[in-house]
């Protein structure tokens, strides 16, 4: 059996940037980099505005996540590390039949059950002591 047997990882969906504004931030992934905008939410549950940025040849996007309020999450992350790289996400076949096969592998997820992600998808987190550090993100696309 290989690691990811029973995963069902497709591939990286996109890469979460945390940023105290989104503006500014825009002008530099859109403005410098020539992203487009593909898609802006507001994420009340998770304290953010979030904007997607796509490029022409496509692959991972960039998801640009900004704090509605200082007790967010992405506030706190931006308090204590600054801003920067706060999330790999992968596309995944099924999140909680992700899930099930990491938690099999000894792995902490944030939340015991999917919740919902950007554009109606279904997310889950693997703690980050559980990944090398890094925040992995499973999404499953609505």
């Amino acid at each position: 059996m290989t690691f990811t047997e029973g995963i069902g990882l497709r591939r990286i969906d996109h890469v979460g940037i945390a940023v105290p504004d989104l503006a500014g931030a825009l002008d530099w992934y859109v403005g410098a980099l020539g992203g487009t905008e593909v898609h802006r939410e507001v994420n009340e549950a998770q304290g953010v505005v979030e904007a997607m940025v796509a490029w022409p040849e496509g692959g991972a996007q960039v998801q640009l996540l900004a704090p509605l309020r200082e007790a967010s999450p992405i506030a706190k992350f931006i308090g204590s590390k600054g801003p920067g790289l706060q999330q790999l996400a992968f596309t995944v076949e099924d999140v909680e039949a992700a899930a099930a096969a990491l938690r099999e592998r000894g792995c902490r997820l944030l939340y015991d059950e999917a919740r919902q992600g950007t554009a109606g998808s279904k997310i889950n987190f693997v703690h980050p002591k559980d990944a090398g550090g890094v925040l992995i993100e499973l999404v499953e696309p609505a």
